[in-house]
């Protein structure tokens, strides 16, 4: 089966730092191109960030874009984001999402396949 786990949440003060972490099992993990997205309460679900498999490409939102970093470890199946100068805009519960091989611009929701659990965020002002 394959599985997302996402864990790296917590609380924070403005202007702090949390790394989220996405370990991957199930599949080819190099072909794979992995999104991070995020919920804030009555809020869609919005996609923030994307690794493409092999070469590593990599997409932000405006949202995070100069904040977030997004890398993958592929020895360890795993997909980090750094997430530095936290606001409190950026509470919400994160998701990891996977699909085959490239990221797209569009980040939707239908367009990734499996998705882990998600981690809560919580930036305090």
């Amino acid at each position: 089966d394959v599985q997302l786990q996402a864990s790296g949440g917590g609380l924070v003060q403005r202007g702090g730092s949390l790394r989220l972490s996405c370990a991957v099992s199930g599949l080819i993990f190099e072909d794979h191109a992995i999104g991070w997205f995020r919920q804030a309460p009555g809020k869609e679900r919005e996609g923030i960030s994307c690794i493409s498999s092999s070469v590593g490409s990599t997409y932000y939102g405006d949202s995070v874009k100069g904040r977030f970093v997004i890398s993958r470890d592929n020895a360890k199946k795993t997909v980090y984001l750094q997430m530095n100068s936290l606001e409190p805009e950026d509470t919400a519960v994160y998701y990891c999402a996977i699909r085959r091989f490239i990221c797209l611009p569009t980040m939707q929701n239908s367009e990734y396949n499996y998705w882990g659990k998600g981690t809560q965020v919580t930036v305090s002002s």
